[in-house]
C-alpha cells in the first residue's frame, strides 16, 4: 500500500515512463511519413477516432472500479480478520477458567493454554498471509519478459518476507511448538489446520469443564469466523477479475493508440507550419493517459500479489500480534512494520 499522498515525478516514471518512449517513436513515426511522403490517405477522421476513444475510455473505467471492488473488498476482509482477533483475545483472556470444573488446573496451567491458543492464532495469520502471497498464473511476477521481470524485482525492492519459505520459518514457527509446527508445514492448506487444531483443544477444554457449553460455542462460532475470512481471501486470490476484461481492455487500448495519431497529426497540422510539431507531444499525451489507466487497472486487480497496491497484510498482522500479546501481559512486543521505499506491506 502506497502511503504518501501523492505521487512524485520519480515514482511516475517508474510506473509508466517506459511507455512514454514507445508512444513517442510511434507517433513521430506517423507523423514522419504523413510530412515527407504525402501519405494523405492515412488521414482518419476525427469523428469515428473520438468514438473509438470514448468506448475504450468506458470500457477501462469499467476494468478499473472492477479492480478497485476487489481491493477495497480485500482489505475490508482484513479489517474484520482484525475486529475478529481481538475478540478472540478477549474470549480466550476470560472464558477459560476453573469456574466450572471440578478438577481444576493451577495459574501456570491455565496462562499456558491461553498463551497456546492466541499464539495459535498468530500462526494462523501469518500461514495465511504466506498462502495468498503464492504467485498465480495470472499475477505479474509469473509473467514472461520484461513484466515478469520487473514485478518480480519490484517485489524485491519493496517487498519484506515476501519468500515463502522464509515467511514460515520465520513467523509461523515463532508462534508454534516444533512438534506442530512439523506437523502443520506438511499440509497441503496449513492455515486450514491450524483453525482446526484450535477447534479440537477448545472441544478438549470443554471437556475438562474449563469453559461451558456457552462459551464453547461463541468461540467455536469465531473460529467459524476466521474460516469464512479466509475463504473470502481465497476467492479473491484464486478467481482473477474475468480475464475477457483484463485483456480485452488491453487490446482496446492498444488498438486506439495505434489509430490516435492518424487522427491527430491530420488535425494538427491545419494550425500551419507548427502544427504538426505540436501533434505529436499532445497525441503522446493522450497516449499516455489511456495507457496509465489501463495500467493502474491492471494493477490494482490483484490485492494480495507482493506489489505496492496490496493490503499491507504484514503490517495488519504486526497490528493483530502486538494487540493480543498485549493481553496476555506481554511487554517485549516487536515494532511496526515502518514503510520502504514509500510502499506499506
Amino acid at each position: 500500500m502506497f502511503i504518501t499522498k501523492n505521487f512524485n515525478l520519480k515514482n511516475i516514471i517508474q510506473f509508466s515512463g517506459v511507455h512514454i518512449i514507445w508512444l513517442t517513436l510511434w507517433v513521430s513515426f506517423v507523423a514522419f511519413i504523413y510530412e515527407y511522403f504525402e501519405l494523405s490517405w492515412l488521414v482518419i477522421p476525427w469523428l469515428p477516432l473520438s468514438v473509438i476513444g470514448t468506448a475504450v475510455a468506458f470500457y477501462v473505467g469499467f476494468k478499473n472500479n472492477s479492480a478497485y471492488d476487489r481491493m477495497w473488498e480485500a482489505r475490508k476482509i482484513w479489517g474484520a480478520i482484525i475486529n475478529s482477533s481481538r475478540s478472540w483475545g478477549t474470549h480466550v483472556k476470560n472464558f477459560i477458567s476453573n469456574y466450572f470444573t471440578n478438577d481444576p488446573v493451577s495459574k501456570e496451567e491455565l496462562k499456558n493454554i491461553k498463551q497456546r491458543l492466541i499464539y495459535r492464532h498468530l500462526a494462523w495469520l501469518y500461514a495465511l498471509r504466506s498462502q495468498l502471497l503464492v504467485v498465480t498464473p495470472w499475477e505479474h511476477a509469473n509473467q514472461r519478459w520484461p513484466v515478469g521481470k520487473k514485478a518480480k524485482k519490484y517485489r524485491k525492492r519493496i517487498g519484506t518476507n515476501l519468500d515463502i519459505r522464509q515467511n514460515w520459518e520465520n513467523e509461523v514457527k515463532r508462534f508454534l511448538s516444533v512438534e506442530e509446527y512439523d506437523h502443520l508445514i506438511n499440509f497441503k492448506n496449513s492455515a486450514t489446520q491450524i483453525i482446526d487444531h484450535q477447534a479440537q483443544e477448545l472441544a478438549f477444554l470443554r471437556e475438562k469443564g474449563l469453559m461451558d457449553d456457552f462459551r464453547h460455542m461463541e468461540m467455536q462460532r469465531i473460529l467459524s469466523d476466521f474460516y469464512d475470512h479466509q475463504g473470502k481471501c481465497e476467492r479473491i486470490k484464486k478467481f482473477p477479475l474475468p480475464r475477457q476484461y483484463g485483456s480485452m481492455s488491453f487490446i482496446f487500448v492498444g488498438i486506439f493508440i495505434f489509430l490516435l495519431p492518424f487522427g491527430m497529426v491530420s488535425e494538427f497540422s491545419k494550425l500551419g507550419e507548427w502544427g504538426l510539431g505540436l501533434a505529436i507531444p499532445f497525441t503522446v499525451l493522450i497516449g499516455w493517459v489511456f495507457v496509465v489507466m489501463e495500467l493502474v487497472g491492471d494493477y490494482s486487480e490483484n490485492p494480495f500479489q507482493g506489489m505496492a497496491n496490496d493490503v499491507p497484510m504484514l503490517s495488519l498482522c504486526r497490528v493483530i500480534e502486538n494487540d493480543l500479546r498485549e493481553m496476555l501481559g506481554e511487554t517485549d512486543l516487536r515494532p511496526d512494520i515502518q514503510p520502504k521505499n514509500g510502499v506499506l506491506m
